[in-house]
């Protein structure tokens, strides 16, 4: 089943390798820089999934979940986080604000697949 999936993350290098692993599987990659166009993307788009950077300018991938879950429109989106922050206390807060997975970087392409796959 083809999904569409939010790719979250200022770093040009790592968009790229996500939505090669996105699209290479049969999914439909839409793309955000930035936590606020990943909100106004999800409001617009509704992707059945989003991959979420945390460390971003603007607006960090933690904030703009806690404004997506907050958002009727698109609470029930499933969120992962994909993220150089590899502290337990990171991927506690994730969970408390309603992630459903977390992937810390370097990842493999079977990782990525695996959340979207869960």
């Amino acid at each position: 089943m083809s999904r569409r999936v939010l790719i979250v993350d200022d770093a040009l290098a790592d968009r790229s390798n996500l939505e090669r692993i996105v699209s290479g599987a049969g999914h439909v990659a839409l793309l955000a820089e930035s936590g606020l166009q990943a909100i106004e993307r999800a409001r617009r788009d509704k992707p059945d999934v989003i991959l979420m950077d945390v460390n971003m300018p603007d607006m960090d991938g933690f904030a703009a979940t806690r404004k997506l879950k907050a958002d009727e429109a698109t609470k029930h989106i499933p969120i992962v986080f994909v993220t150089g922050k590899n502290q337990k206390a990171d991927m506690a807060w994730g969970q408390m604000l309603g992630a459903k997975g977390y992937v810390t970087k370097p990842y493999s392409a079977d990782q990525i697949l695996a959340q979207l796959n869960a």
